[in-house]
């Protein structure tokens, strides 16, 4: 239930989290004009219906054009073309910008019932589309068509989430009467939308994390100009059709594929208030330098460690709190998942000396069954990485550790963006090694010994991210020892780190970004305290 990107400017680097990626390669086309909208594409195993395409053109202020430079949405497991998007120019962005503007004197004044209302509409909507959507993710993005399928329905509770909370948007009052000379005041604050919302968003979840943007945007009254990660962004277009069909106000979602370049032209415009960005590190607080008086909202990278020590496995009551193979079957899993982009798996296990050689016996034999399937089918859990640049930079991450004296234990071959699960195990603390150090973002995941809890402490802090971490322990002494020490968003214990529960607040420390998302706590970040004080 993780989340993040593959382009190191405007989106994750290494994918959602952060990590230094690599850039995708180049697929615009000058001059060119896209194919006709709604083409029909579907693999073989979809009805043909379930892969309607959304209209490519660019909607922007009102106005639909389909002139102007276009870049090719590709399949990763294939390869194949599947549709051209138009990108927007400098101006367009301006225009987009303007309307946003404009359109902000209408949203902030709406009524908290028609806000619901529109949520709703939008929630009932994607219900109706659950299926077309999951086969738009897996065409664009190569994630397996059952966590395509996962991805809708976390966003269906996401929009939900943000017509529930659309009411709840409320205020304080506050006395004044605290001296002698204020007594004769009244005073109380209310939320109020801090402006137009500038979303950016990665390739690995390219509905949810959009959600995550934009459901507490529209609950709050704040329009959003969206601009989608390049791989993916036909799936932002089709929820802008939705979003539109729900009765929104006009141009209250305006998604704007567009160059790095254009991107940050948006990025310092005055127009909005608020910049909600998800991607790399180094992406990350660059635009936050550039963003002037603008409330920033990094979510970033991590490389997020999972301590599994010896008393996980003893008697809790009657039972174990996990077997060691119920440990191993949920690691694989967060580690390798979507062939490993989603920026809270599992990256590093930490593992208990006594239970070490236990755990790589269960580990190992599921790891080897990790292979790249094609994302269509129903049983596949790795597909591609999203472009054959990221797999290579995972390649030679774990070149460089083996280089290092490090021991590859399961380390399939990579062809082309198909990359097997890779499993290293590192001597010491791994100092110096990208993959212990960075976020991988892809299908890697080391394994460390400790034999001192206060040690494995010490090596989850000892990176410069700080998203989540789980940890695997029958002790509640553990488990607060942990959580002070942790330099962490979120610890999740006996679970792996890559949950989150699409209410919660979620988000990094040091590296790994600034505010917090989970619709609630978004629509904290997206608004403002405004005093109302009376007298008499």
């Amino acid at each position: 239930m993780g989340d993040h990107d593959s382009d190191p400017t405007m989106h994750q680097g290494a994918g959602p989290g952060g990590g230094d990626g690599g850039e995708a390669a180049d697929t615009t086309l000058p001059g060119t004009r896209p194919p006709p909208p709604r083409m029909t594409m579907a693999p073989a195993d979809l009805p043909a219906e379930s892969m309607r395409l959304p209209d490519g053109a660019l909607h922007v202020a009102g106005k639909r054009h389909e002139d102007g430079d276009a870049a090719w949405v590709i399949d990763p497991w294939s390869g194949d073309r599947i549709a051209a998007v138009i990108l927007a120019d400098a101006a367009r962005a301006e225009e987009a910008a303007q309307a946003a503007t404009v359109a902000f004197e209408t949203t902030k004044r709406m009524a908290s019932y028609q806000r619901r209302r529109l949520l709703k509409e939008i929630t009932r909507r994607l219900v109706e589309a659950r299926e077309e959507l999951a086969a738009l993710i897996t065409r664009e993005s190569g994630k397996p068509k059952t966590l395509a399928r996962f991805e809708v329905d976390r966003a269906i509770v996401t929009f939900g989430l943000g017509a529930e909370e659309s009411v709840r948007i409320g205020g304080e009052v506050i006395p004044l009467d605290v001296t002698e000379q204020s007594a004769s005041y009244r005073g109380h604050w209310q939320r109020v939308p801090r402006g137009p919302v500038l979303a950016i968003t990665p390739f690995n979840f390219p509905l949810n994390l959009v959600a995550h943007k934009v459901a507490p945007a529209l609950a709050c009254g704040a329009p959003v100009v969206l601009k989608p990660a390049p791989q993916t962004p036909l799936t932002a277009l089709k929820l802008a059709e939705i979003v539109r069909d729900s009765g929104a106000p006009e141009n209250m979602l305006q998604v704007v594929p567009c160059s790095n370049e254009v991107a940050e032209l948006l990025v310092r415009h005055d127009a909005f208030g608020v910049l909600s960005f998800t991607g790399s590190d180094k992406v990350g607080w660059h635009l936050k330098s550039i963003a002037g008086k603008k409330h920033v909202m990094l979510e970033l990278g991590g490389n997020a460690a999972c301590i599994i020590h010896e008393d996980a496995t003893s008697l809790s009551g009657t039972q174990p709190v996990r077997t060691l193979a119920q440990i191993a079957a949920v690691l694989s899993a967060s580690a390798f998942n979507y062939a490993g982009q989603v920026c809270i798996k599992t990256q590093r296990a930490l593992v208990h000396r006594p239970i070490f050689e236990r755990f790589l016996s269960e580990l190992v034999p599921r790891a080897c069954s990790y292979t790249p399937q094609d994302p269509r089918s129903g049983t596949s859990a790795i597909g591609p990485m999203i472009d054959e640049r990221s797999a290579a930079r995972v390649e030679s991450w774990v070149e460089e550790a083996r280089a290092a004296g490090q021991s590859p234990i399961v380390y399939g071959k990579r062809e082309g963006n198909r990359m097997p699960a890779i499993v290293v195990r590192v001597e010491g603390d791994g100092k110096g090694l990208k993959i212990i150090e960075e976020e991988a973002f892809g299908p890697v995941l080391t394994v460390q010994v400790y034999d001192d809890f206060a040690d494995a402490l010490r090596l989850v802090n000892a990176t410069r991210y700080g998203l989540q971490a789980g940890l695997f322990t029958d002790s509640l002494t553990r488990v607060r020892e942990a959580y002070d020490a942790l330099d962490v968003g979120a610890l999740v214990v006996n679970d792996v780190p890559s949950i989150r529960v699409d209410s919660m607040p979620y988000g990094g420390r040091r590296d790994s970004g600034i505010g917090r998302e989970g619709v609630r706590y978004a629509i904290e970040e997206m608004t403002d305290r405004k005093m109302l004080v009376t007298r008499g």
